[in-house]
């Protein structure tokens, strides 16, 4: 372990501050995930500060209650529901020689909350997950969790991640990006592409936002009469969007954790068609506690070939820490990447860490692991 990352002060335990929330529409899942990793971190082995940021920005000091923090029947979580009472302030200092976390409050003193040795960066979605908050940690020289700054964007921004994956020679199906202002500006010739991708691809489509994740804002396509309303729900979201053809397979994940000698792939996992969903969407992943199947079955030859397909995904976008890459397994036989996620998620139900237990490292060795590779690695160019 790097000595720089390890606390100054003799005797102290690393310090781990768990930011989640954010103001993506994935707040709610992060909360989750943020629950489900303070229940995990080892109180013998780290000192922890949960800190909640609410869907307007505010950085909050919150109560450390997991059990507060779980989806309640079709009850979402908030940042508001852990939050400490008032309108008080968490803020990280962006000197790079100090780690100090201060609490300031209207009309009182600010109190200092001591220092950060590493931040567990538990957002999902944009300003949290795209590279923005890594920027600003890299500012502080904090070392955090996860993915860099560069990786972080690419990972959230499913064009370039697409324009990345195919000049490393890694294989992708097709798709067609329609930016804010082609929209904006011109939405008949915008529809006019997309039909003509759908008339040399087929029917249905997939219209999904560019930049967001847990499956918000994605419709199945059948015809064109459905197309408007698919956009419209896209850009809810994220006024750039992406349409894709669908790939007739299985789903096929697979995780990418880092270790001491370099990143690793977990045993893969089958999706299996949901009933009642169209696709793998939000609900099916978090409400009706849809669940993959681990270790998935496929050949020893796919299994072998999927597991080097995530780790070259992983290299392909220099990502730090872990990923979970998902993949179509078509009817010829042939492995398509669809996306990675830099930081997927980690509720009871999530696929990651079930295939890293299969794998043989149970969930609170997996996050001791994450929090380990982020207190060895530096902060700044690397």
């Amino acid at each position: 372990m790097s000595s720089e990352n390890l606390p100054t002060t003799p005797g102290r335990k690393p310090r781990v501050a768990v930011v989640f929330g954010g103001r993506s529409s994935e707040h709610a899942i992060s909360v989750v995930t943020a629950g489900a990793i303070l229940s995990a971190i080892d109180r013998t082995k780290y000192d922890v500060l949960p800190i909640g940021i609410t869907t307007d920005g505010r950085w909050a000091l919150t109560a450390d209650s997991p059990e507060r923090m779980a989806i309640t029947g079709r009850t979402l979580p908030s940042v508001d529901d852990v939050a400490e009472p008032g309108d008080g302030t968490v803020v990280l200092s962006a000197d790079p020689t100090s780690r100090e976390v201060v609490y300031t409050e209207p009309s009182a003193v600010p109190k200092a909350l001591g220092e950060v040795d590493v931040v567990f960066p538990m957002l999902h979605g944009p300003y949290g997950e795209d590279g923005t908050l890594q920027g600003m940690l890299e500012l502080a020289g904090v070392p955090y969790v996860g993915a860099g700054v560069l990786a972080s964007a690419v990972g959230q921004d499913k064009e370039y991640m697409k324009r990345v994956f195919t000049s490393f020679g890694l294989p992708v199906g097709p798709y067609e990006v329609i930016r804010p202002r082609e929209w904006d500006q011109d939405p008949a010739a915008a529809r006019k592409r997309i039909v003509d991708f759908a008339d040399e691809h087929g029917w249905p489509l997939f219209v999904k936002p560019a930049r967001a994740g847990s499956s918000f804002g994605i419709t199945k396509v059948d015809d064109e009469s459905g197309l408007d309303a698919a956009v419209e729900e896209a850009r809810r979201h994220d006024p750039k969007i992406l349409v894709e053809s669908l790939l007739t397979g299985r789903e096929i994940e697979c995780g990418v954790l880092e270790f001491e000698d370099g990143p690793r792939a977990s045993l893969p996992a089958w999706i299996p068609p949901v009933s009642d969903h169209d696709f793998y969407d939000f609900e099916a992943k978090y409400i009706d506690s849809a669940s993959g199947v681990v270790p998935a079955p496929i050949t020893p030859e796919q299994t072998a070939e999927v597991r080097r397909l995530a780790v070259a995904a992983f290299e392909a976008t220099s990502c730090e820490g872990l990923v979970r890459a998902d993949f179509f397994l078509t009817d010829d036989g042939e492995f398509v990447i669809n996306e990675i996620n830099t930081m997927p998620g980690f509720t009871p139900i999530s696929m990651y860490p079930r295939m890293w237990e299969a794998t043989g490292i149970g969930y609170a060795e997996l996050v001791d692991r994450l929090i380990q590779a982020a207190l060895r690695r530096p902060t700044g160019l690397r």
